[in-house]
């Protein structure tokens, strides 16, 4: 996948918040995505343990969700963990993994937060600056705003809101089951990113893409453990 040259990442922590205002600026949210025109869609996901960052992208065909492609990256951890900038310290591996992915990609979800995010600027669009396909943030738990609890049924979304903003949706991926929340990270409006997660989600409360993302990232993660024994 092309990815473009991303800037550096050797900041403090106010210096990392101000770049993030500045690149918030210029996150596009739309057009819309033709689903039905989405060929292959990608997860990307994280693991990290010990001063390293796993990066694992999976790549699925769509609509049939089978795995294509599966690539991992690791890379050190310079960043402090801090709540807000945790791009700072996943960027730099997922971008290694998204640069070594052969197969032609329509669409990038990411497990973690897109505009849902206290300056508007997770991880899914951080990384949505730097590729020239559509990203979607799909996190397991809120970061910021509140909602009403959406319905029962799968297909069931309300509004995040946050600071009088809808930053994301609340979305029922599997009936009585935990909802994810879903925010737009680039090149996407959030209509769609709701409609792409929910026809990525089959079996499991998780999109397929970041679910076999998620799994690559902690095999990848014991496998370099185990190298260091």
């Amino acid at each position: 996948m092309r990815v473009r040259e991303v800037h550096g990442f050797d900041l403090a922590p106010a210096e990392a918040r101000r770049l993030q205002e500045e690149l918030a600026g210029r996150v596009e949210e739309g057009p819309p995505l033709e689903v039905g025109r989405v060929r292959h869609v990608a997860g990307a996901d994280v693991s990290t343990q010990d001063g390293v960052a796993y990066a694992t992208v999976a790549v699925l065909d769509f609509p049939g969700l089978s795995v294509v492609e599966v690539r991992g990256f690791e890379a050190p951890l310079r960043f402090p963990y801090i709540p807000g900038l945790l791009a700072f310290r996943e960027v730099p591996a997922v971008i290694g993994a998204l640069r070594a992915v052969e197969t032609p990609v329509d669409a990038l979800i990411c497990d973690a937060q897109g505009r849902a995010h206290p300056r508007r600027m997770g991880l899914a669009c951080h990384v949505g600056l730097f590729v020239d396909v559509p990203t979607v943030g799909c996190a397991k738990s809120r970061l910021v705003g509140g909602f009403r609890e959406p319905g029962e049924e799968r297909g069931s979304v309300s509004d995040l809101v946050h600071g009088g903003e809808v930053v994301g949706r609340v979305v029922r991926t599997r009936r009585r089951v935990s909802p994810v929340f879903v925010s737009v990270g680039n090149r996407i409006d959030l209509d769609s990113a709701v409609e792409l997660v929910l026809a990525c989600c089959s079996r499991y409360r998780l999109p397929e893409p970041t679910r076999q993302a998620h799994n690559a990232a902690n095999r990848l993660r014991r496998e370099g453990q185990m190298g260091l024994l």
